[in-house]
């Protein structure tokens, strides 16, 4: 099954404007565009443009339309469309085969199908059916979903200021005020839960996916603990970015599936949901493993597990890695863990 679409690329001239600004400043906004815009945003899902135009007079048209907040990182100027989206892709980093690429020209279309054939193609034409096209309709809107574009803009203002920071990386991310939020997931939880499960690939340790009846029965089992990560800081709220499902045996906690937002990458949200599994375990006096399926895209997980201080079960040193097959992890170092220093974690007693 083909993904759901995380990010629309627009082009500008005859596609979502009458005209070529170049050739005539008095273009017109196609009619509905607007509409299209916000009920896409509304959607969760991300907008950005690829247009060969000038940059400053096509992005004073866009402020004049009243539409410029919607689009994300844009790339305008006279280059390649293909590598303009591949751009978009890294700085969103979101992956290529859950973007869509829309122009009236079949040039630019074949062009970007040359070089990232998993971006869906629209013709401008088509522009007026974008929203009843299945790949561009979430299974669930949730809060977090409608605040999506926000949340990136906000996350924009982080990297701009990280950038101009003169210290480390965790004296910069210190600054930030981080407060996490660990709790128990509860019934209002499970639509951006499943959103969660269904859209994040990188950050994620199975590649499990639940349906709303399974995740309603996760929450009232006592053999599992369903938990799901809240985070703020300075700049404003991420909103819900993770979760973690423990299975509980007699002897052991099993992590059947953790997974984090790519928002939150290299911010060690990871990390300290591992370590708070580490520390009830230990005040319980059990042993904790992980369930782990290889695939071609999770492998920072792999590493910040194995960086925790968590082995493959019967792994002998040497063993190099089948990234083809699941395998059982355990924790097994002995070394004290704690909390990242930059982080004001809040979560259930262990």
């Amino acid at each position: 099954m083909a993904e759901k679409i995380k990010c629309v690329v627009w082009d500008l001239d005859n596609t979502l404007w009458k005209g070529i600004l170049a050739e005539d400043h008095s273009v017109i906004l196609k009619p509905g565009i607007k509409e299209i815009l916000d009920v896409l945003d509304q959607r969760g899902i991300l907008q950005s443009v690829s247009s060969k135009n000038n940059h400053e007079d096509a992005m004073k048209k866009l402020g004049e339309f009243g539409i410029q907040q919607y689009f994300l990182y844009p790339q305008i100027s006279w280059g390649s469309k293909a590598e303009a989206i591949n751009i978009i892709a890294e700085k969103l980093n979101i992956s290529l085969d859950t973007f869509a690429f829309v122009d009236d020209d079949i040039t630019e279309r074949e062009e970007v199908r040359f070089s990232h054939p998993e971006v869906l193609l629209i013709d401008a034409n088509d522009i007026h059916s974008i929203l009843d096209m299945e790949r561009l309709n979430p299974v669930s809107i949730t809060q977090d979903a409608k605040n999506r574009r926000i949340l990136y803009q906000s996350e924009e203002q982080r990297k701009h200021e990280e950038e101009s920071f003169t210290g480390s990386k965790e004296e910069f991310l210190k600054t930030l005020d981080m407060k996490l939020t660990l709790s128990k997931v509860v019934p209002g939880d499970l639509n951006r839960v499943e959103e969660l499960t269904l859209r994040t690939h990188q950050l994620n340790s199975t590649g499990y996916t639940y349906s709303y009846e399974e995740l309603t029965r996760l929450i009232d089992s006592e053999d599992h603990l369903f938990l799901i990560a809240g985070l703020k800081d300075r700049f404003g709220d991420y909103g819900k970015i993770g979760i973690c499902l423990l299975e509980k045996q007699e002897d052991r906690y099993t992590v059947k599936l953790l997974l984090m937002s790519c928002r939150v990458m290299n911010k060690g949200i990871g990390t300290a949901f591992l370590i708070y599994c580490i520390k009830l375990a230990q005040s319980q006096n059990k042993d904790l493993f992980a369930e782990f399926l290889h695939t071609d895209r999770n492998r920072v997980m792999y590493i910040t597990y194995k960086m925790m201080g968590f082995e493959e079960e019967g792994e002998e040193p040497g063993d190099t890695d089948d990234d083809s097959q699941q395998v059982l992890l355990k924790y097994t170092s002995k070394h004290h863990k704690d909390f990242p220093s930059y982080l004001d974690v809040k979560a259930p007693d262990c």
